[in-house]
């Protein structure tokens, strides 16, 4: 079987990563960085990811960068673990459209207004996220009718939207708390593998090596 390996940081969207291929449940390496610095900007990682930036997954000789791919990849060379609709399930496309509006419009929103950018409202068009409420209401229609987005069952765009959620809502406090989206992550948080990931990158945290 070809190795997996993450590169990753513990306080990074690397914890995405790691509750994926702990949802995976197969074997894996870490390499930890301690910063955001040194070994992430030195040649060998440029040689792994060009933007110095993790995570990055490694599988045999195949290197997968940002969230979004590595968790649709790992769904993908992994489908006995049923993490996607089948290529031939009508949810397919119901689940492309979700990862990549996470990795898309909710992302670039969200992060306009963390950083209090200001773009003018005669650019909104233009934008392709159009603005962070428009994002919300979108998410806050489907959340309330449905407890996952794909179907009756947990799959990789569940896993990759509860963490973005739950980062805007308490890490940049850009969302409010309301019960659609509280709820809905918590069902997410309430598996196995998220216990097991979250508990590896809390414990290299307490490292006084590992710096947030």
């Amino acid at each position: 079987m070809q190795s997996l390996t993450l590169y990753t940081h513990p306080m990074s969207r690397g914890r995405t990563a790691r509750w994926m291929l702990e949802e995976i449940g197969e074997p894996y390496e870490s390499v930890v960085f301690a910063d955001f610095g040194g070994g992430m900007k030195s040649a060998d990682y440029l040689a792994v990811n060009p933007m110095g930036k993790v995570p990055a997954l490694q599988h045999g000789d195949t290197v997968i960068t940002e969230c979004a791919a590595i968790c649709t990849y790992l769904a993908d060379a992994f489908p006995q673990k049923g993490l996607a609709p089948a290529l031939n399930d009508p949810q397919r496309g119901v689940y492309y459209r979700w990862l990549f509006f996470v990795a898309g419009p909710l992302e670039a929103a969200m992060m306009e207004v963390a950083l209090q950018l200001k773009p003018q409202e005669s650019d909104r068009t233009a934008l392709g996220y159009g603005s962070l409420p428009l994002c919300l209401t979108a998410l806050e229609q489907t959340l309330s009718q449905h407890d996952f987005l794909c179907g009756n069952r947990f799959s990789a765009a569940d896993l990759y939207l509860s963490e973005l959620l739950d980062f805007g809502i308490n890490a940049v406090t850009v969302i409010e708390a309301k019960p659609v989206f509280t709820d809905y992550i918590a069902r997410q948080q309430a598996r196995a593998a998220y216990a097991r990931a979250s508990a590896i990158d809390d414990a290299l945290l307490a490292e006084q090596k590992i710096e947030s």
